[in-house]
């Protein structure tokens, strides 16, 4: 399997288990213990596990110094969904910083 794959694997990964993260806990109710048996919270830590997975395979050929701040992209990628399924703020001081993340992304992947 390509590296970059799997790296973008894991970001995509990442992505769904943050928006299931969110998901679980708009749902909780009660104690912090059923904040954890909410179907979306699971589904959630069970993504960011397979996520580390492809994430550690990433890592045997790309520098951390590069793999890590690629996942950045999904700062983008969940700040822009969230805007869609739940409302979130997403004006001009959203867009303006994280067009400059997707350049510091661009900038270590193309030097």
């Amino acid at each position: 399997m390509n590296s970059y794959f799997a790296l973008l694997t894991s970001i995509i990964i990442g992505i769904g288990g943050q928006l299931s993260l969110k998901a679980g806990a708009l749902q909780s109710f009660g104690s912090k213990v059923n904040l954890f048996l909410q179907p979306y919270v699971l589904v959630g830590l069970v993504s960011y596990f397979v996520a580390a997975l492809f994430y550690i395979y990433a890592l045997k050929k790309i520098p951390i110094s590069v793999a890590y701040p690629t996942v950045a992209i999904s700062y983008a990628v969940v700040s822009f969904l969230a805007h869609l399924l739940w409302g979130e703020p997403f004006g001009v001081k959203q867009v303006i910083a994280l067009l400059l993340i997707g350049l510091g992304i661009f900038t270590l992947n193309h030097s």
